[in-house]
């Protein structure tokens, strides 16, 4: 209470007004298990005293690790020109963009960022952004579930075990039924999802490459899907494009990803940034915002928001999320990265990702006892399959510095020994025989 000016007199007559007898009376309706343990906050500190404690408290984070960690998330070289630009006091102290005339620079960022995401993914539009990879993805059921007028949505087994959960929590008071396919480390058993198929299914999700690394081509289940009128959508990694079919050649009805590959620092999870895209026919049931480019009186380039479908603009029925924002700063830095690398330079550093994960692939495959799971295309991640729990391999490598990829027991307990590696460009070839060999030392000692 240090920093709020309430005085004790203050506070009681607050408390008397509100017929209670103390702030935790405010709390009675939550379940005691889920009350705050204790209000009891230390004495107050002067502002050295807390930057002291704060750094103090930063030593115990595990920033030194070489990051072998993916899964959705993955440690990409930001060029400092993102940094400097982005935090340009012009973009990080604007205000929501909602008057044209005052925020030209901001929607201008917006509206190529939105020509970057279409670009990136073959489609047709893309709006303004959105919170993260796992928004976009429950946003994209729900342009799904309006567009058709059905109720059930199935999902393929390679689909981040993180965005399923999302989807449950995003749809938990919503009448829609999810049917999840069997999860296995590989690709999309075709025929487990075409029977899962009714004429009561709005939509199909899949992701390319999928969470155990595995890179498809969807064109057959999106003329599949398209013949008995069910939406296909389909979460991407967007470094991965530069390599792969994109969403737009296979004919996909919603792109959408997690944009943090694209200049966003891992932060220890967020902020982070989605992206959705879609087609022309679509585009009057996407969520949040949409910056469009148009000429005012005097004929001059403008930019401005348009086809807002929000709650704001038309009747609460008709809304199709009640979603207004966007990621601005986070887009900001997409755009920026993005231009920065250009076509070629994207091309290139997607090659070099893929042709270090292919070392660090054989590195680990000549380990006696690790066995890669292979035999399907691939772009920066692979499974290894440990002779011991995979997290315990991974305790003891974090302790040596180097955290060596995500434990798919976390998520799978019938996956314990197995580790899914990731390797992006700023791992050099030192890092991953550095890898191999602790791995190695572990394992065979």
């Amino acid at each position: 209470m240090s920093y709020v000016a309430n005085t004790a007199e203050q506070r009681a007559a607050m408390l008397d007004a509100c017929r209670a007898k103390s702030v935790a009376d405010f709390f009675s309706v939550i379940p005691e298990s889920a009350r705050p343990r204790s209000f009891a906050l230390p004495p107050p500190k002067s502002e050295m005293e807390t930057l002291e404690r704060f750094r103090q408290l930063a030593t115990r984070n595990y920033s030194h690790l070489t990051c072998f960690l993916g899964g959705g998330i993955y440690d990409h070289y930001i060029p400092a020109a993102v940094d400097a630009l982005a935090s340009r006091s012009e973009f990080y102290t604007a205000y929501t963009p909602y008057q044209p005339e005052l925020s030209q620079g901001t929607l201008q960022a917006i509206y190529e960022y939105q020509t970057d995401i279409c670009r990136l993914t073959g489609m047709d539009v893309a709006n303004a952004s959105l919170y993260d990879g796992g928004t976009a993805l429950c946003e994209a059921c729900q342009m799904a579930l309006h567009a058709t007028g059905r109720s059930r949505v199935v999902l393929d087994g390679g689909i981040s075990p993180v965005y399923r959960t999302m989807l449950d929590s995003y749809t938990a008071n919503l009448s829609i039924e999810f049917f999840q396919t069997e999860i296995a480390p590989g690709p999309t058993n075709r025929a487990a999802l075409y029977e899962a198929l009714d004429d009561r299914t709005a939509a199909v999700i899949l992701q390319n490459p999928n969470f155990f690394g595995v890179a498809d081509d969807f064109s057959d289940i999106v003329r599949h899907c398209r013949e008995r009128g069910i939406r296909t959508i389909v979460s991407v990694y967007p470094t991965a494009l530069a390599l792969l079919k994109t969403p737009g050649e296979m004919g996909v009805d919603i792109a959408v990803g997690e944009g943090q590959p694209l200049g966003i620092p891992l932060a220890f999870g967020g902020p982070y940034l989605g992206f959705l895209a879609t087609t022309d026919k679509l585009v009057r049931r996407m969520p949040g915002r949409l910056v469009g480019r148009t000429v005012d009186r005097q004929g001059r380039e403008a930019f401005v928001l348009t086809l807002q479908a929000r709650e704001q603009h038309i009747r609460r029925e008709k809304s199709t999320s009640n979603i207004c924002t966007n990621e601005g700063l986070c887009a900001l830095r997409a755009h920026i990265y993005l231009s920065l690398l250009g076509k070629k330079g994207f091309k290139d550093l997607a090659a070099l990702c893929h042709a270090k994960a292919r070392y660090a692939r054989d590195r680990l495959r000549a380990i006696p006892g690790v066995e890669i799971l292979d035999g399907h295309p691939f772009f920066n991640e692979f499974i290894a399959r440990l002779p011991m729990d995979a997290s315990e391999a991974a305790g003891q490598l974090v302790e040596q510095g180097l955290a060596p990829g995500l434990p798919l027991g976390r998520f799978y307990p019938n996956m314990a020994r197995l580790l899914l590696v990731a390797v992006t460009e700023k791992r050099t070839k030192r890092d991953i025989g550095m890898l191999a060999e602790s791995l190695d030392a572990i394992l065979n000692q």
